[in-house]
């Protein structure tokens, strides 16, 4: 995307929207704020419509002022009331609230429908019998005017009686529509005459079978922002060149109020789509599992994946607000995500890769509860007890038979500190005698160095994880990486198929996951800091106890990338 020049700082908080805000109270222009979220309900909300909630219902409760939720329902063959339970779903999730001002663009047909005659009684609208593709070719290119409809200067009392007629269904889908009356040689294409209704025979999901036209959605949005009185219609960049088509409808006809529409740069996040169309082809061809796959930038995903409403609120507050389009680095959502969950989720010790270890000189029949704390700094999470006993599981990448340099983790005679235990040594490696590949550690421990320290003053250079064999819970782990293997969605070439840039490694799913058993009754979608691993979050569908499965939310900083370097590094010829 294009490079532009920053803009001027602001105070921390602030952007340009607010500052417009600002000025207008202060002048007086308006006495209390009214903003809203217009979803339409053909889809699940992603993050980039997490921006404009967090933005709209944000400046609404900033300034004490109030948000609609409204639904922009005038396309009844995509719409769905599965489609408005989620919405309200996601944006109470992620912490709003519109408390009794929820609406519908169809509460307003009937009045939508009475401004269109008006606006045909001001000679401002005529009904045309061009079908939508000759009207498509008549309009034009950016360097030649459209074509004035053959239709466009019948009387207002023929117009009147033909779309009264629209409304009762005497012509067929696609026979005729109601157009604006404005330029054909505007420079802007919105301005040439643009469709207001079209005639279409659908069920709507909450009026019916009542309604044989539907307003198009650039002429129902100012009319059903004027009339709830939004003071503020904040939307996309992309409908900048739409604005002018919402004053002149706001203008042209009898509305009460003129809300004042202003555009905001959309969210683009790295590695990731934001189409709804490419989305939806994901879930079709079952690609993905369902619109809530945590691979998704959906809100259900990232709520599956174990992400929090305040690490996405945070997120949007870090990114601002601005006029032009950039893309968005992913890593700057993750670091939010950690930064949250850092601070709320306990800690647990798993195991994703294990190798069995046999402490040889431990008693057989002993098991000792450790206590170990649920968060290094925040004493409030308490603690737990852990089972150690002579078997246990580590995780198979830290150990290697021959080190390479900088490997500080168990190989043959090095001593190593087991979190919260003892220090152990490895005596011995017992290997598949078909394969070569190791199987099990025999290692011995010291007793005098219970809780990980020795009273000797020894040094170890490294402390690991493990989790009890005999007390061990058996989980699936699902790692996931970024949805696209390019950075940028935009490089994909127009006209490309962009499933060829699915990452194949997205999804990797470890089945033989050891966990402690403090893990055994997770709540799904409950979110834990596996040590050393990562944050997971027990997947809300398919997690339940005596079949865990857990969702790795996010890495830890720089850790799976280290030890994905160090094994790119061993496998290097000499």
């Amino acid at each position: 995307m294009e490079t532009q020049t920053p803009e001027a700082p602001r105070a921390p908080g602030s952007d340009f929207i607010r500052d417009i805000v600002e000025a207008e109270l202060k002048n007086g222009k308006h006495a209390k704020i009214t903003t809203r979220f217009p979803p339409e309900p053909n889809g699940y909300l992603h993050i980039g419509h997490a921006k404009s909630i967090c933005l709209n219902f944000g400046i609404a409760r900033q300034y004490e002022g109030v948000c609609h939720l409204r639904f922009d329902d005038t396309n009844p063959s995509t719409e769905d009331v599965e489609y408005v339970r989620s919405i309200q779903q996601d944006v109470r999730w992620l912490g709003f609230d519109w408390g009794d001002k929820m609406f519908y663009a169809s509460d307003y047909f009937e009045q939508i429908y009475e401004y269109a005659v008006e606006l045909i009684k001001r000679g401002k609208a005529y009904v045309c019998d061009l079908g939508l593709e000759e009207i498509r070719r008549t309009r034009g290119s950016f360097t030649v005017p459209g074509q004035e409809s053959p239709y466009r200067n019948r009387s207002v009392e023929e117009n009147l009686d033909l779309f009264q007629r629209m409304r009762a269904g005497a012509f067929e889908d696609g026979s005729r529509t109601l157009r604006a009356k404005i330029d054909m040689a505007s420079p802007n294409m919105n301005m040439r005459d643009p469709v207001l209704y079209r005639i279409k025979r659908a069920t709507h999901h909450r009026t019916g079978d009542k309604w044989l036209i539907y307003p198009m959605y650039d002429y129902a949005h100012p009319i059903s922002d004027a009339i709830e009185g939004i003071t503020h219609s904040i939307c996309t960049l992309e409908f900048e060149d739409h604005r002018p088509l919402y004053d002149w409808t706001l203008d042209a006809g009898p509305a009460a109020c003129h809300p004042r529409q202003i555009e905001f740069a959309r969210l683009a996040v790295t590695h990731t789509l934001m189409s709804k169309r490419k989305l939806l082809e994901l879930v079709e061809q079952e690609l993905v599992d369902g619109w809530d796959d945590p691979r998704l930038p959906t809100i259900g995903g990232l709520r599956r994946r174990g992400y929090t409403p305040e690490a996405i609120r945070d997120f949007c507050g870090r990114i601002g607000v601005t006029k032009f389009n950039s893309l968005t680095e992913l890593a700057l959502l993750e670091d939010c995500v950690r930064d949250d969950l850092n601070k709320r989720c306990p800690r647990v010790m798993a195991v994703l890769n294990p190798v069995k270890v046999v402490i040889e000189n431990y008693p057989e029949d002993q098991v000792e509860e450790l206590d170990a704390a649920n968060h290094p700094s925040d004493p409030a999470l308490g603690s737990r007890k852990v089972p150690f006993c002579r078997e246990l599981y580590i995780e198979a990448d830290d150990f290697r038979e021959v080190p390479p340099p900088k490997f500080f983790r168990l190989s043959p005679g090095r001593e190593v500190r087991l979190r919260y235990a003892y220090f152990i040594k490895c005596v011995g490696v017992v290997k598949d005698p078909k394969t070569g590949e190791v199987t099990e550690l025999r290692c011995t421990y010291d007793p005098a160095t219970r809780g990980g320290d020795s009273p000797d003053g020894r040094k170890v250079k490294a402390t690991m994880h493990w989790v009890s064999a005999r007390h061990a819970v058996a989980a699936k782990a699902r790692l996931y990486d970024h949805l696209l293997s390019v950075a940028d969605p935009g490089d994909i070439p127009e006209g490309e198929d962009f499933r060829k840039y699915l990452n194949p490694k997205s999804l990797q799913t470890l089945s033989g996951c050891q966990v402690e058993p403090a893990l055994a009754q997770a709540a799904p979608g409950s979110v834990w800091q596996f040590e050393r691993q990562g944050y997971f979050c027990a997947d809300s569908k398919d997690s339940k106890s005596g079949a865990l499965v857990f969702n790795r939310t996010v890495t830890l900083r720089d850790t799976w990338a280290k030890i994905e370097k160090a094994h790119a590094s061993e496998k290097k010829p000499a």
